[in-house]
């Protein structure tokens, strides 16, 4: 499947919003938002993704 992650074009296998982050390497705390609505982190087990989603994944950075 087709989606635009963090700006980016991507083809990707999961089905899930979890899943996609699995496959993406991404761990720990992030955020996420699906064609820019918030997905909180209980619910992207059964997000399911569709072509062409829009998919933002932010992390928290330390620092000041």
């Amino acid at each position: 499947m087709k989606i635009v992650l963090n700006g980016e074009p991507r083809e990707v296998a999961s089905e899930t919003l979890s899943g996609l982050l699995e496959e993406c390497g991404f761990s720990g705390r992030v955020a996420t938002a699906v064609n820019e609505e918030f997905v909180p982190s209980s619910l992207r087990i059964a997000h399911r993704l569709q072509d062409g989603d829009r998919v933002e994944v932010l992390a928290p950075m330390q620092g000041g």
